[in-house]
């Protein structure tokens, strides 16, 4: 495994959180929604997207690039290229895009909040999943600050309705705060990106996606592979949070 998370005095250095969701807040045949990704050092932004440039290079060579790594498309083989791929294969592919993450540098973590829609009816699932990163992503600065480093923070989404209420939520933040206090390390309100355009966000849909097929569907193929790169200090898991008020088990891996 890889690492490197840089320190040198008297320099400010930025941790990228990439986020995207799966499940979808208004279906009723699904119970849960999930908002998760991946947190990188912003120098290790080039070696993720290089080495999924490769791997769709073995799909897609003589146009690599237009190959979109989205899970669900893959899981459900609709469309090319995925369509003409048996289900292992399309499966197999969804596997080697959580693998590239999971081999990654040890400083990469992963971060996903699962929401229990029945358990907030009256509440917008986004909304809880983008509050609960925000701030597990300051407690994550907050413990860099800590040791000694200056790290700054910034979110960066897949497009979507949520863009105005997300930006506005994390503005907030910085001012009026969380439930849980002021949320001091972000350098600037979410940025919103097309996937299409970024490996990073296509790697934040499969962490997403693997989180929601375990929580969703009791399927961990795809999550289990990941389970130890979620945040942690101490023997603690912080990056991983499954809000729930009516389930009575939860899945989640022990600390």
């Amino acid at each position: 495994m890889r690492f490197a998370r840089p320190s040198r005095p008297g320099c400010i250095f930025m941790y990228l959180l990439y986020l995207d969701d799966a499940g979808s807040a208004p279906n009723p045949t699904e119970d849960y929604l999930v908002l998760g990704g991946v947190c990188v050092f912003e120098a290790q932004a080039h070696y993720f997207t290089q080495q999924l440039d490769e791997l769709a290079a073995t799909i897609f060579p003589s146009d690599p690039h237009a190959v979109e790594f989205h899970a669900s498309e893959i899981f459900a083989r609709r469309r090319e290229p995925w369509k003409s791929m048996t289900r292992e294969e399309a499966q197999g592919v969804i596997k080697a895009v959580l693998t590239i993450f999971r081999d990654s540098y040890g400083s990469a973590n992963a971060f996903a909040c699962a929401i229990h829609k029945p358990s907030y009816p009256d509440l917008d699932p986004m909304e809880l999943a983008f509050e609960e990163l925000c701030n597990r992503f300051d407690l994550f600065l907050n413990r860099l600050r800590s040791e000694g480093d200056r790290h700054r923070g910034l979110i960066i989404l897949d497009e979507s309705a949520h863009e105005t209420t997300l930006q506005r939520m994390a503005r907030d933040f910085r001012t009026l705060g969380t439930r849980w206090g002021i949320v001091r390390n972000l350098a600037e309100t979410p940025l919103f990106v097309d996937s299409r355009a970024s490996r990073l966000v296509q790697l934040a849909d499969h962490v997403a996606y693997s989180v929601f097929r375990r929580y969703n569907s009791g399927d961990a193929n795809y999550f289990d592979p990941i389970a130890s790169r979620f945040d942690s200090s101490e023997g603690v898991v912080h990056g991983l949070v499954h809000r729930h008020t009516l389930t009575s088990t939860c899945m989640c891996p022990p600390a």
